[in-house]
Order: C-alpha cells, then sequence, then structure tokens
C-alpha cells in the first residue's frame, strides 16, 4: 500500500478559506471522479473547466487543504474541489466599515 501523496508543502490552514459560502466560481480545470463521487465511474467527468457553480460548504483534507462543496446547478450534483481549481466568478466585495464617531468628532458638533 502506498502513501498519500502531497501536492506541496504549503498549509492553506494557516489562513482563512479563500471562498465563503454562496460564493459564485469557476472550474479552472476539468474534474475526473478519483472514485469518491458515488454512482460515477472512476474517471468520468465531473466538471469542465468553465463549469460555474456556487459553494455550498467548506471542509478540509489531509490537515492541508480547503475543500469546497461546489453546487454544480447545470449538471444537478455537488463536487468537492480544491481552491487551485477553483477562480471567483464576481470579485468578492468586503462590506464597508462605518466610522465609529470618536471624542473628537463629538466636541466638534455645534
Amino acid at each position: 500500500m502506498g502513501d498519500i501523496a502531497r501536492d506541496s508543502d504549503t498549509n492553506e490552514l494557516v489562513g482563512p478559506p479563500r471562498f465563503n459560502y454562496g460564493d459564485k466560481v469557476r472550474s479552472r480545470k476539468t474534474v475526473r471522479n478519483d472514485g469518491t463521487f458515488t454512482g460515477r465511474e472512476i474517471g468520468d467527468v465531473l466538471v469542465k473547466k468553465g463549469d460555474v457553480g456556487y459553494v455550498t460548504s467548506i471542509g478540509t483534507f489531509l490537515q492541508q487543504f480547503y475543500i469546497y462543496g461546489v453546487d454544480f446547478v447545470a449538471h444537478g450534483y455537488r463536487v468537492g474541489m480544491k481552491t487551485r481549481e477553483l477562480e471567483a466568478v464576481e470579485p468578492v466585495v468586503e462590506p464597508a466599515l462605518e466610522a465609529v464617531p470618536t471624542a473628537a468628532d463629538a466636541q466638534a458638533q455645534p
């Protein structure tokens, strides 16, 4: 029995996930069934490069990678994908922070 080969020496889990629940993402590559997708043969194409879906879950794999459950609505199923296999379709917009009044602001008011 062989060891599981790791993709790299980096550990994504030291930072937050790149994608969030509900993010619209696009597949950067064609993904085939590695045997973990029930009901399809090993080697079957699950997702083609350019397919668009939505992040529905965020998990981890090998204590090293984030795995995103992406619902590919056009296909009718969800596929687990790594960060490097995805790209954002729409830029992530950070919510604007409201200015918190300071004591100086209160003194400046007439």
